[in-house]
């Protein structure tokens, strides 16, 4: 985590907004995305995590956006970032018709092992991804760590003949990891490490351990953009950039950190803000091209009240922004 000065809470404040944002299909449980909006030095930055993670979790996020919004990126070597299409754990019927909201992408992350389903409507959802991409296409499968290892071994065994690109968080535990990627080293599948990242008291260790072949990252969740990049350098391995569900103006933070990386070998998670009916700006950051512009989003203030969240949730998010600095505060001397 940054040790640059935190600003004032008096300024994070000043211009703080809380959004409730819509999505057309319910992800991972989301029905309506929350997040606290603020403007620093630097541009509008973005303070969402998840609504049951606890405050010593979510400061690490409030880290993140107080450095995307009070320090200098780091240099881009890229103005633009290839990324993926998100799938959620929908009905193989219902493929087709979200595909059509994401422009060009030639990748599709689908999701897997999704509470109350089983391991056909998982087979029925990406063989659906699979026909609608073709051969060229590029289809990778996330589990968010829902298999224990040998659910995880027969579950990609199943969908091997789907041509995955990776396997990502297949288990919960760096060990299992490991002896994971034992197993299938037969169907020459890599795997990917998320929440073995970004949930970790130590995101190092899933690297040191071998047990994963590239890393999945998020900015906010890992202490920010500055932070994200220094635990790729140390890791040495292929990162994909992710989006925790992200309003535009997080994923302008995703795709700074993305767009600092020297090397970007695989398509973006940062295209998520097709899966909203409403953004915090007119224009969300959405790919064209099936590429995301390296750009700023500056929200309106009609923009925000668009979108803006009750006030009862406002007040939640509010305190629970000012008990995430207070842990700050205290962890900084």
């Amino acid at each position: 985590m940054s040790t640059v000065p935190l600003p004032p809470l008096a300024d994070v404040l000043a211009t703080a907004q809380v959004v409730a944002l819509p999505l057309a299909t319910r992800f991972r449980g989301v029905e309506t995305r929350e997040a606290v909006v603020f403007e620093g030095p630097r541009g509008w930055t973005e303070f969402s995590p998840f609504v049951e993670y606890p405050d010593a979790e979510a400061s690490v996020w409030l880290a993140g956006a107080l450095d995307f919004g009070w320090r200098d990126a780091p240099a881009a070597v890229r103005d633009a970032i290839p990324v993926n299409a998100t799938m959620p754990a929908v009905a193989a019927s219902e493929v087709r018709r979200i595909l059509a909201r994401y422009d060009g992408c030639r990748t599709v992350k689908v999701k897997v092992a999704e509470a109350g389903q089983v391991l056909a409507d998982d087979v029925a959802r990406v063989r659906a991804v699979r026909e609608e991409m073709g051969p060229e296409g590029r289809v990778r499968v996330d589990a968010n760590g829902a298999w224990n290892v040998d659910e995880a071994e027969r579950a990609i065994h199943a969908l091997a003949e789907f041509d995955l690109e990776y396997v990502e968080q297949p288990c919960a535990e760096v060990d299992e990891l490991a002896q994971l990627r034992e197993r299938i080293a037969y169907l020459d599948i890599p795997v990917a490490a998320d929440e073995s990242v970004r949930k970790a008291a130590d995101p190092l260790r899933v690297a040191r351990a071998g047990a994963a072949d590239l890393l999945v990252v998020k900015a906010a969740p890992l202490g920010g953009v500055h932070a994200a990049r220094r635990i790729v350098a140390e890791a040495g391995l292929p990162a994909v950039v992710s989006s925790a569900l992200d309003t535009s103006i997080g994923l302008a933070m995703g795709a700074a950190l993305a767009a600092a990386l020297p090397k970007l070998d695989h398509d973006c998670g940062l295209a998520t803000a097709a899966l909203f009916t409403a953004d915090v700006v007119a224009s969300p950051l959405v790919p064209r091209g099936g590429v995301l512009p390296l750009e700023r989003p500056r929200p309106t203030g009609t923009d925000l009240d668009r979108v803006a969240a009750s006030a009862e949730r406002r007040d939640w998010w509010l305190a629970r922004l000012r008990r995430c600095y207070t842990l700050l505060e205290l962890t900084r001397g």
